[in-house]
């Protein structure tokens, strides 16, 4: 059921269709959001939150494997959902949508959806297995340049050339690359350059985004891209805006007991999962989940599936997340998260370590 970003109606339906058979007590669209929701089973101290992802890719269909983090989720709630009341637990499965595009989770976050939640787990497939693993912070801006159009043959130096001013901050930002700090980088297309050859374009409009090992080096790399943009404007006399079609994304900051844990569940399976000292070099790219484990405990292992040496965001991972190899990754990685919750509602010291964080923001 591949949905874009905040159309997921259909996926949405289905995630909450099997935990609301079984019980779970399911609020709708939650900070407003048609394709969000939260189901809620039992009544114990500890409340542990499980997000759901099912959006998809433009022209690429579920080539990120959000169907298998979904189909996981719902396999985690409905395991935990049978020892919650052994062990003192609430079960939240969260629906986030547009994880793609658009930030669905810090959206929840900010409208007080995940308040009374104290660890969140979920997981996400890629081509191998990592237990803590790492992404980039990420930020998204929409530049338009207005100029003024005119006849490009009869009038020309009456226009205002909105497409050279795109010209000229892509050659900014292409000259900044060989500046920017290990870990930076940036990428954007042209979403608008003009209708008609023989029209000056009067109108143009870049999107980028930015990333950055985290959150502080992305606003250097941001205000240094601003300057790229103006330039644009500057240098053809046009008029330009930045706007931030999304919330920021940080970057995950893997609790250390619970990446462990976990950890230890994938060996049990047989999975090989990067070393601790690789797991911080793994190239990945960027969640919304980092806003959330920058405020709880939480993680976001990747299970491996065969890809066939494909990589995420390709079309042949998308074959390959409908997959008996997906198949497998779903069942497992319920598994592996729902042990991991089990082992942090029996550990003592742990359950009160995720207890008392989850107070002091509630106070």
């Amino acid at each position: 059921e591949p949905e874009l970003a905040f159309d997921e109606h259909r996926s949405c339906a289905k995630t909450q269709a099997l935990v609301a058979e079984r019980g779970f007590e399911v609020t709708a669209a939650p900070a407003g959001l048609d394709t969000a929701f939260r189901a809620r089973y039992g009544s114990g101290a500890l409340v542990i939150g499980i997000c759901a992802e099912y959006d998809a890719l433009p022209g690429l269909g579920h080539a990120c494997g959000h169907n298998i983090i979904a189909a996981a989720a719902v396999g985690t709630a409905l395991a935990l959902a049978e020892v919650a009341d052994d062990l003192d637990l609430t079960v939240v499965l969260l629906g986030t949508p547009a994880e793609e595009a658009g930030g669905g989770k810090v959206l929840m976050l900010d409208a007080g959806v995940f308040d009374d939640i104290a660890a969140t787990v979920m997981l996400h497939p890629g081509p191998i297995d990592i237990a803590a693993a790492r992404s980039l912070a990420l930020s998204e801006v929409t530049v338009r340049y207005t100029g003024r159009e005119s006849h490009a043959a009869v009038a020309p130096y009456h226009g205002v050339n909105a497409a050279d001013a795109v010209t000229v901050a892509q050659v900014a930002v292409g000259l900044l690359r060989q500046q920017l700090a290990p870990g930076q980088m940036v990428h954007g297309i042209v979403t608008d350059g003009g209708q008609a050859t023989n029209v000056i374009p009067g109108r143009a409009e870049l999107r980028y985004t930015m990333r950055a090992t985290d959150s502080e080096s992305l606003r250097q790399l941001e205000s240094r891209m601003a300057g790229c943009f103006a330039a644009g404007a500057v240098g053809t006399g046009c008029e330009h805006s930045v706007t931030e079609p999304a919330p920021a994304y940080a970057e995950l900051r893997p609790d250390p007991w619970l990446s462990s844990t976990l950890r230890a569940e994938m060996e049990r399976f047989g999975r090989h999962p990067v070393p601790v000292e690789v797991e911080a070099t793994v190239p990945l790219g960027s969640t919304d989940m980092g806003n959330v484990t920058q405020l709880m405990p939480g993680i976001h292992p990747i299970v491996g599936i065969d890809a066939g040496g494909a990589s995420i965001h390709q079309q042949e991972f998308a074959a390959a997340a409908v997959s008996a190899s997906a198949d497998t990754a779903v069942i497992e990685g319920a598994i592996m998260l729902a042990r991991t919750v089990v082992a942090l509602a029996e550990t003592t010291a742990e359950r009160d370590r995720v207890l008392e964080l989850q107070r002091r923001r509630a106070s």
